[in-house]
């Protein structure tokens, strides 16, 4: 029996543990994203490069994986997140590679040809943990272009310690400049805005005039998860010796959902596309060992700045997901479906229990877009995104608590599911 909680139409693989998409790129016109994966076990560990790619950014297929734990290598206790980029023609991945220990992990290079299917992996480290004050754990390299040079960037910090990041120069890929502080949490603005021990998964790109940087942020607890959200800040870039230098003006929550983190960001065709992870929420190590797989990337967003304000809406391909109407007049059972509506709506998931998912209030210029797949449940209201999961069984119904003519249902599909 087809599991009901599975996200079919987003990308994941059928079994195994998936977190932070990694490595968005678009070669010879075709989207490829890559993703931490487990493949043994719906649990972090083991952790290998998947990779998905598309044409369209709707139908999705699966590759082999692209990087691979080596014994006894400087990635043997996993390949962890990082980008891609077009190195001269060459596809390049820009990695993580732990050998033993976070503290002891630096950036990998590995390289491909136009297909990026089959992958060599380098066997030194290009660049180690930053000799800086305060660095004890670095990471996440997230390479772009700035004043027609290439620089990287690599969230860091300490676990008991203060959060920051730093940025190299990297026209050579095999020979990266010294680092320089991008930004600490001495700024006022980034102190307030994104309070953490470690920042994580940095991205930093151009959108609409403006500087914007993504910050995942790792907050060591003693109870609960280390992974507190995501933030962005608008601001100013500029050279600082060696490397950049990045002032804050302003920011706040890309996200506000309880389920997302590590995003990453592909500059491509004029926009900024953005993935993130979506998490388990709730669920038991018997219920994900009994289910086979764990996590699953957001659909592809577009971001945009507006009255100084990060925006976030579904990439406009995913309409063609469309099928036919469908009625949410009474309780109701879809594996994905999308709600459009233009006044304040509640979506529940019924079983036992009432659970609401999902509640926003639209309007004519601007509906709230609700989309739902499996557990995946992706809104979108006012130019902000809440990425939360809830969890259906065989016997559970949805239902949609809204003003009469204010909401328009849609089952969505690819091809013959629709």
């Amino acid at each position: 029996m087809p599991d009901p909680t599975f996200p079919a139409l987003h990308i994941r693989p059928v079994r195994g543990w998936l977190n932070d998409p990694n490595g968005l790129c678009r070669i010879d016109g075709r989207y490829h994203v890559f993703f931490q994966y487990n493949p043994d076990a719906p649990v972090h560990g083991n952790v290998h490069w998947g990779h998905a790619s598309s044409p369209d950014l709707l139908s999705w297929e699966l590759h082999p994986y692209a990087l691979v734990p080596r014994p006894g290598m400087i990635d043997a206790a996993g390949c962890w997140s990082g980008c891609v980029v077009d190195d001269g023609g060459v596809p390049t991945a820009v990695y993580t590679a732990n050998p033993s220990d976070p503290r002891a992990a630096g950036v990998a290079l590995a390289r491909s040809d136009r297909r990026l299917i089959e992958w060599t992996q380098g066997d030194e480290m290009i660049v180690e943990t930053p000799k800086i004050v305060g660095i004890e754990e670095a990471r996440d390299p997230f390479l772009f272009t700035f004043d027609d040079r290439r620089y990287a960037l690599q969230g860091a910090g300490s676990r008991e310690g203060r959060p920051q990041l730093v940025s190299y120069a990297c026209d050579d890929l095999e020979h990266w400049g010294e680092p320089v502080q991008l930004l600490t949490d001495d700024d006022p603005v980034a102190a307030k805005i994104v309070p953490a021990n470690i920042w994580e998964c940095p991205n930093l790109a151009m959108i609409d005039g403006r500087w914007v940087l993504l910050i995942s942020m790792f907050r060591q607890q003693d109870d609960g998860s280390p992974l507190a959200g995501v933030r962005y800040l608008i601001g100013d870039l500029q050279i600082a010796g060696a490397g950049l230098e990045f002032t804050p003006t302003s920011g706040g929550v890309l996200d506000d959902g309880p389920a997302f983190y590590a995003p990453q960001l592909l500059v491509t065709d004029g926009r900024i596309l953005l993935w993130g992870w979506a998490w388990e929420l709730g669920r038991t190590a018997a219920q994900l060992e009994s289910a086979g797989w764990a996590g699953v990337l957001t659909f592809p967003r577009v971001l945009s700045v507006a009255d100084g304000k990060l925006c976030s809406r579904p990439a406009a391909e995913l309409i063609n997901l469309r099928a036919e109407e469908i009625g949410v007049g009474e309780p109701f059972a879809e594996a994905a479906f999308e709600l459009v509506a233009t006044g304040p709506i509640t979506l529940q998931l019924v079983d036992d229990d009432d659970q609401a998912v999902a509640t926003a209030d639209g309007s004519d210029a601007d509906p709230v877009r609700i989309l739902v797949d499996g557990s995946m449940i992706e809104l979108f209201a006012g130019g902000s995104s809440h990425t939360t999961r809830a969890y259906p069984t065989a016997t559970s119904r949805w239902t949609v608590d809204a003003s009469a003519g204010d909401v328009t249902a849609y089952r969505l599909g690819l091809g013959s599911e629709r």
